[in-house]
């Protein structure tokens, strides 16, 4: 009996006969309580599966946020500098006065902090967002780094852009103001002055822009100019 015991286990060991003995217990494990069969078990998702998931249900598009901020900080920048120029060019004309405040106080207390926001909103949702696109447009177009291309990217610069972002940073303030209706008359009295003193600035900037600057640093640098550029906006747009 031993020896039908030990032949009986070693023919019970045998791979072929274990594996399917292994595979009906597989099987009956699988079984629900009604002795249904159920699929194999689900494995866990895995990183790369979730970050997929993550990644589908994420924004569609890339926001710059990093050249929206400066473009932002930079416009508020100018406006700042407009706003303070004013105040001490109006303080110089009323003379000095006995109850007068310091020009610090004087400063912060009647600063317009509202149209600072004007500006800044304008930085932040239209310029920012808006000249990294026309110069990344601009880069795929025309890639190559040659007289032609500078000389064409400076002119579409000026005939498209300019004439653009006049249009859109007046409609921007006078919606902020409820003015709309007087638009047009705003267009009429000072665009075109504003577009032909803005050739004057920013084509040599433009040059400089095209043919020294890297592309992600285009907008940072614009708008560094246009601390001066805003200054003089400012004033054209509030005067």
């Amino acid at each position: 009996m031993k020896a039908i015991g030990s032949g009986g286990e070693w023919w019970w060991n045998l791979p072929s006969l274990r594996r399917k003995n292994d595979s009906r217990r597989r099987g009956r494990r699988n079984q629900d309580a009604r002795g249904r069969r159920r699929g194999p078990p689900r494995e866990p998702l895995s990183s790369s599966s979730s970050d997929s998931v993550g990644q589908s249900r994420g924004w569609p598009l890339d926001f710059p946020f990093q050249q929206a901020v400066t473009a932002a900080c930079l416009t508020l920048t100018g406006d700042t500098m407009a706003q303070v120029h004013r105040r001490i060019v109006d303080r110089r004309k009323r003379g000095p006065e006995p109850d007068s405040k310091a020009l610090v106080p004087d400063l912060l207390l009647n600063h317009d902090w509202l149209r600072g926001l004007r500006i800044a909103s304008y930085g932040f949702l239209l310029y920012g967002p808006g000249s990294y696109a026309w110069y990344q447009f601009l880069d795929k177009s025309m890639p190559k780094q040659t007289l032609a291309t500078l000389s064409a990217k400076v002119l579409l610069n000026q005939i498209v852009l300019g004439p653009c972002v006049i249009s859109v940073i007046f409609a921007w303030n006078n919606l902020w103001l409820g003015k709309l209706s007087e638009l047009p008359s705003k267009y009429q009295n000072d665009a075109l002055p504003t577009l032909l003193d803005g050739f004057k600035f920013w084509i040599p900037v433009s040059i400089v822009n095209f043919g020294m600057i890297p592309l992600p640093a285009r907008v940072a640098f614009m708008s560094s100019c246009s601390i001066f550029w805003n200054f003089y906006l400012s004033t054209t747009m509030n005067k």
